[in-house]
């Protein structure tokens, strides 16, 4: 009798534990293999407009997931997509958007490693979790928001 109580308290507790574990939240996360299609789809289109780009694809903490550097792109570009990159994990918009809220908030602009230019897009999915971002840099700010996006155009069905 002692044994069979021992043995369902024991149940018992590894049964809430069990029901502790599936509470756990499930969230989307960005794979390594969306990140080099993005890589590429960018590369790509700076390849077909004559741009030399640096490439910088985060996760949503902000932590380099891929990078891709073309040849002869500039080297202080570098530094710039990844901050791109990271401005754009750390806030769910453009970092277009965010230099257009530096204007109205200008003190925004002197945060050490905010980007405040076109090249920062943030990586939603399809339902809008917020699972990573791309900077990148090596052209215009324009032009580099043009690339950014084709990237992003380019896994739009990975992200559903």
């Amino acid at each position: 009798m002692k044994k069979t109580l021992i043995s369902m308290t024991a149940a018992s507790v590894l049964l809430a534990a069990a029901g502790s574990a599936i509470a756990i939240e499930q969230r989307p996360f960005l794979t390594l293999d969306v990140a080099k299609k993005m890589a590429a789809a960018c590369e790509a289109k700076a390849k077909q407009e004559g741009w030399k780009m640096n490439i910088a694809i985060v996760d949503n903490g902000g932590s380099l997931k891929y990078f891709l550097r073309q040849d002869d792109s500039f080297l202080k570009s570098i530094e710039i997509a990844q901050m791109k990159a990271g401005t754009s994990a750390g806030f769910p918009f453009s970092t277009k958007q965010i230099g257009e809220i530096a204007t109205k908030i200008p003190g925004i602009a002197f945060v050490p490693g905010i980007a405040t230019f076109e090249g920062g897009l943030p990586i939603l999915t399809a339902d809008g979790k917020h699972v990573g971002a791309i900077g990148v840099s090596g052209a215009s700010a324009e032009q580099d928001g043009v690339c950014a996006q084709a990237a992003l155009d380019a896994v739009k069905n990975d992200l559903k």
